[in-house]
């Protein structure tokens, strides 16, 4: 298994609106992570900084973020890409973090 870290950024005033979409997600969305081999996703928020810290555990061969090619992930960020800083195609600008330190 593989531990995955990114960070993203979410627009200004936007976090009620970001919370609200991922209490409601897609069930199609959520199954579709899933049978990915994407487990354990959580995503937290820093108030003073608007940035996204997202965390997830793989189990396949492709992270979140390396699911652009489908349908139900670009509908995604299509769908999130008013609250969020995004690429040309919709996707979440995203930077990977490097692990430095795990205690098992």
């Amino acid at each position: 298994m593989k531990r995955v870290a990114f960070k993203m950024k979410l627009k200004e005033g936007c976090f009620a609106e970001y919370k609200k979409r991922h209490d409601e997600i897609w069930p199609e969305l959520s199954i579709f992570l899933s049978s990915a081999g994407i487990v354990n996703y959580s995503i937290f928020f820093d108030l003073e900084t608007n940035i996204l810290f997202a965390y997830h555990e793989l189990l396949g061969s492709g992270g979140a973020q390396d699911q652009g090619a489908t349908p139900i992930v670009q509908k995604w960020w299509k769908y999130m890409a008013d609250i969020m800083e995004t690429n040309s195609d919709n996707s979440p600008v995203s930077s990977p973090l490097e692990e430095a330190f795990y205690l098992k």
